[in-house]
């Protein structure tokens, strides 16, 4: 008789700690429909407070795993831990959506997301080439990122997505080859002559248009020279002579601003 009175009581308070409002006056999460939760998340993504939009949505894709609200809360999810600098967490969350979702209407936002978190988390690096030696830098996240648009570009031409996307892809394969011009500049200078003139001709092979070729010509032909290479060096003159109008600074060279014109490119599936 004890034990069920026991039983009977502690029953009672879990009812009630289902049932009793939040300090606010709202309900609690588990007695919120999807589209409560779903409205909260928004609002909270809105404003900015992505840690408090990214456990709602994280809420309601274990309470609700299947439906329409449950597909936008996952992209969202991945939008909201890129906005709030969390790389990893933003690529993981798109590529689940890539995974589950191949077929949905707007699976090119994944890819765009995916894109853009580590465009964003590699940019600042590749920017800073001073005080530390270019060999130890690991480039994959700006490789990543360009893989990322190039998928976004491929498997979707007509995107609304994909012209931003070929401006950083343009933007990323330009800073790719800086990053080769200082690690082949970096050999040049300790005398390793031939992974010098190696890395400066993956320049011109890898990145034709940047330009960082003309001064990887440059490298070629003082690799060549030290070396007593002389036919190729003077072939790398050669080439560089010919090259010796281009610009400094063709299209593409500069950073893209934001995700879109107004600031904004997350979306729902239904207005």
């Amino acid at each position: 008789m004890r034990h069920s009175l026991a039983l009977f009581l502690l029953l009672t308070l879990a009812a009630c700690s289902i049932f009793e409002p939040l300090p606010d006056g709202s309900a609690p999460l588990k007695q919120m429909p999807v589209e409560e939760i779903y409205s909260q998340a928004k609002e909270e993504l809105n404003d900015e407070n992505y840690e408090s939009a990214i456990k709602l949505y994280e809420t309601l894709q274990s309470r609700y795993p299947y439906g329409r609200y449950a597909q936008q809360a996952l992209l969202e999810v991945a939008y909201a831990y890129y906005r709030q600098g969390e790389a990893e967490s933003a690529v993981s969350a798109a590529d689940r959506f890539i995974k589950q979702y191949p077929n949905n209407p707007h699976v090119d936002y994944a890819y765009y997301v995916k894109g853009l978190a580590n465009f964003h988390g590699e940019v600042s690096l590749l920017q800073s080439l001073g005080g530390q030696d270019p060999t130890e830098r690991d480039p994959k996240a700006a490789q990543d990122s360009f893989a990322a648009f190039k998928d976004l570009v491929t498997r979707f031409p007509n995107s609304k997505y994909t012209a931003d996307s070929r401006v950083r892809m343009q933007y990323l394969v330009n800073m790719l080859a800086k990053h080769e011009l200082h690690v082949a500049g970096y050999y040049l200078r300790r005398g390793a002559y031939i992974a010098a003139a190696n890395r400066a001709q993956g320049i011109l092979t890898q990145y034709p248009n940047s330009p960082s070729t003309r001064d990887a010509l440059e490298i070629m032909v003082q690799a060549y020279d030290a070396m007593g290479m002389t036919d190729l060096r003077d072939d790398a003159r050669r080439v560089l002579a010919k090259n010796s109008g281009a610009s400094d600074s063709p299209a593409g060279n500069e950073i893209p601003a934001g995700e879109t014109k107004s600031g904004k490119s997350w979306w729902q599936f239904w207005k």
